[in-house]
């Protein structure tokens, strides 16, 4: 779980303005990792790019790492 952390915080940093106010929180559901980014408004535009391309590029890297059972999950929230 470190490891995708750390290289979620690596990719985001930055591309944001903000990065001071930028959090990762960590849920542990049944089936998913889910990895809640907590972004600044003026950020989150930032992080999903146009038409959705920066958002998909950082789930395919993130994806693309090996975890045991669990299916990793990028969700971004508004601060």
């Amino acid at each position: 779980m470190d490891t995708i952390e750390n290289l979620i915080i690596a990719i985001v940093k930055p591309l944001i303005s903000k990065p001071d106010s930028f959090s990762i929180k960590i849920e542990d559901g049944p089936e998913f990792l889910e990895y809640h980014l907590d972004l600044d408004p003026q950020d989150i535009g930032r992080i999903i790019g146009k038409k959705g391309r920066t958002i998909t590029a950082i789930r395919s890297i993130v994806y693309s790492v090996p975890v045991e059972t669990k299916k990793v999950r990028i969700i971004i929230d508004e601060k």
